[in-house]
């Protein structure tokens, strides 16, 4: 029965253990690199996307997300819509991974076995949150034993929550990641160089070579003498359409009005607080008085030491008597007021051991008092403290160390609030059973150390929020620029009538929930994502503001429109045009004499040209001229125009030499071209899978 009371007092390790095995998938990336109702559902389905035909099941895709959402939690990180948004990605990522990855272990014949995951969960290297609840603390070893006896007892207990967590959850996630680890060993290990490379790898970066040319720069023709078609675009991404590719998205423009309190609202909450000075300095039941008007900071029944008082007006508040107010004044978005209820010297660190007789497990409280005061006198009567509290404390944390704690001020909001009170009001060697929630405690204070002044400190706070008149102004005026706005031409036309400020939202997602600029709603992306171009919305609330929106972007997944792509294809289109035009002016010439002649240009000379830096000295980054420089085939020739990044060449390869080869051992080399093959391996094999993916994505219908 010991273990599993332990395992039951003790649960929270198993699902902070299986929350954090769900986030391994997405860690161990490291490694490759280095609710709604039924309504909701179209046709009655809850499949939310299908990978590789594996379908996605919406009540299991927000199981997950819920249970990363915890983890994250766990670990103090905010839960905000952009945190929810991110964490809904990375499990859609994590499904993906594991649906092509499914596919590789098959084929692979990849697999864990029953005796292999009696191994990981028993073995030399358990999981950290096994080996963390199962260390014997006198003699720092994993205790196998215990953890297997623990597991065993909670799959046994078929209909608890916990033994569906070990069985559905913690147990797959486990298996999971060493198929991953297996399946990454086996591409890491396949990775080879050969000697051969290595040597050429050095010839190629301790090449150089030495050209004479001549460079009509693109910047000689006036841009807008070349005229860029949406057919010429067109032309241009057809040709490289898998770099043009894009996802479903939308793009908006948005006229936004401010809703937040005005200079009135805070004007009216500062004499608000101000009227209220003298009632919170004559309140004697301060607690009351602080929820009878609400304040935003709940009450500590504690004091909080001068070193640690870090607020605003800290100064002011620690030269108050007892009693006093001062205030009203800013805090971030709040208005305050603050009163000194009590000041006194308290240590910042105490040493105590106590004895516990709990009350929680259901011994009567008459027992448990007879039995800590029999305990008391006991040991006033010389009795041995560590030796009591081994045989007769409830306190499984502390029994076999004398019950014995160390107590940091800190730590005075998060104990029983008797038990605080008195290790910290009361004086080293006082001893004193103390009642609390958790039973009859004998407590004796060991030490105390570095006192300091203290204070007890109450505040009255309140947000500076809008008025309802605040409220209806921003609103009427968003209503009436939406009433008067129907159509792209009158929304662009009153923007510049009352001189609003007309802001962009660009690429976005159906599955967006936040959006840079104009915050969370789902209600309106959702509506973007059921009008048509040119629509203009009513006035969407998003508390602080009122948003009224024009659609003018609808981008299909597929190839990018021509309007889509000009902005990253119009410069390299036109320089095609211009490298056209200028090699017209060429003509025939045959050599770079009659090639500067023809365009009105003089020849240029570079001794150093690297073949590993595609850079020409004193011109830029040129691939195509220093492959040319390079060839062979052209060594002491004059090659055909070469249009380039900044212009069109023309190159005479006059030398290729090497520079001396300080490239050092071979064998070391090799060894780290494939150590950085292999940390790359599983990385790129995991992004080509997922780019080889059928992925079919419906979150949007379910959000």
């Amino acid at each position: 029965m010991s273990i599993i009371q332990k395992i039951r007092e003790k649960a929270a390790w198993l699902v902070f253990g299986v929350i954090a095995l769900s986030l391994i998938g997405f860690l161990l990336m490291d490694a490759f690199v280095g609710g709604r109702g039924q309504g909701m559902f179209s046709g009655n389905t809850t499949t939310i996307g299908t990978i590789n035909g594996d379908d996605v099941d919406y009540v299991d895709f927000e199981k997950r997300k819920r249970l990363v959402e915890d983890q994250y939690k766990a670990q103090g990180y905010p839960m905000n819509d952009m945190m929810q948004q991110n964490i809904q990605e990375q499990v859609w990522g994590q499904y993906i991974e594991e649906s092509v990855l499914k596919e590789e272990y098959k084929e692979l014949g990849i697999s864990v076995s029953a005796r292999e995951l009696n191994d990981i969960l028993f073995g030399a290297n358990p999981p950290e949150d096994l080996k963390k609840q199962f260390t014997n603390q006198q003699t720092g070893e994993y205790d196998a034993n215990s953890a297997r006896m623990a597991i065993d007892n909670l799959r046994k207990q078929k209909n608890s929550p916990q033994a569906k967590q070990i069985e559905e959850q913690y147990l797959p996630a486990l298996m999971n990641n060493r198929l991953r680890e297996k399946y990454t060993a086996l591409l890491s290990n396949s990775s080879y160089v050969p000697k051969w490379m290595v040597e050429k790898t050095n010839a190629d970066n301790n090449a150089i070579a030495a050209v004479s040319y001549i460079n009509v720069g693109y910047a000689t023709i006036v841009d807008s003498t070349i005229k860029v078609s949406d057919d010429d675009i067109n032309g241009y991404v057809n040709k490289h359409a898998d770099d043009y590719k894009q996802a479903t998205s939308r793009g908006f423009s948005y006229v936004s009005f401010n809703a937040g309190p005005s200079h009135n609202d805070t004007i009216a909450l500062e004499n608000q607080l101000a009227q209220l000075k003298t009632e919170f300095a004559a309140a004697t039941d301060v607690p009351a008085f602080l929820v009878r008007n609400g304040t935003e900071t709940n009450f500590f029944d504690g004091y909080v030491l001068k070193s640690k008082l870090q607020v605003p007006n800290a100064e002011a508040i620690i030269n108050l008597q007892a009693g006093e107010v001062i205030g009203p004044y800013l805090d971030n978005q709040n208005y305050v007021l603050a009163k000194l209820v009590d000041k006194r010297t308290l240590p910042d660190s105490v040493k105590v051991r106590h004895i516990l007789v709990s009350t929680q497990a259901g011994l009567p409280d008459s027992t448990a008092k007879t039995r800590i005061d029999s305990i008391a006198t006991a040991i006033k009567s010389g009795a041995d403290f560590g030796a009591l509290g081994l045989k007769y404390s409830d306190d499984q944390g502390s029994k076999d160390k004398g019950g014995e704690y160390d107590f940091g001020s800190q730590a005075f909001g998060t104990l029983a609030k008797e038990f605080a009170e008195f290790i910290f009001y009361g004086t080293a060697g006082e001893k004193k059973v103390v009642k609390t929630d958790f039973g009859y405690h004998y407590i004796e204070i060991l030490n105390q150390k570095n006192f300091e002044p203290a204070y007890k400190v109450a505040y009255l706070s309140k947000a500076i929020s809008p008025s309802q008149e605040t409220l209806n102004a921003a609103s009427g005026q968003a209503n009436q620029f939406a009433g008067e706005s129907r159509n792209a031409k009158a929304f662009d036309d009153n923007v510049a009538k009352y001189k609003y400020n007309k802001l962009i939202a660009a690429e976005v997602k159906p599955v967006d929930n936040t959006i840079p600029g104009v915050g969370s709603s789902r209600q309106l992306v959702r509506w973007v994502f059921e009008a048509d171009k040119g629509d203009v919305s009513e006035p969407f609330d998003l508390g602080d503001k009122y948003v009224v929106v024009l659609v003018t972007e609808i981008n299909k997944e597929g190839t990018m429109t021509a309007a889509k792509a000009r902005p990253q294809v119009e410069f390299i289109v036109r320089n095609e045009k211009k490298a056209e035009q200028i090699i017209k002016k060429m003509g025939s010439a045959a050599t770079l004499e009659a090639a500067a002649t023809a365009t009105g240009t003089t020849i240029q000379r570079a001794d150093s040209i690297s073949f590993s830096s595609q850079v020409i000295p004193n011109v830029g980054q040129e691939p195509k001229v220093v492959g040319a420089a390079f060839n062979k085939q052209w060594l002491n020739k004059v090659t055909p125009p070469i249009p380039g990044n900044g212009g069109v060449f023309m190159v005479k390869p006059e030398n290729v030499s090497a520079k001396a080869n300080i490239s050092g051992n071979l064998d070391q080399q090799r060894q780290g071209m494939e150590m950085q093959m292999r940390s790359m391996s599983g990385f790129r094999s995991l992004e080509a899978l997922k780019k080889s993916a059928t992925v079919k994505d419906n979150r949007a219908k379910f959000l």
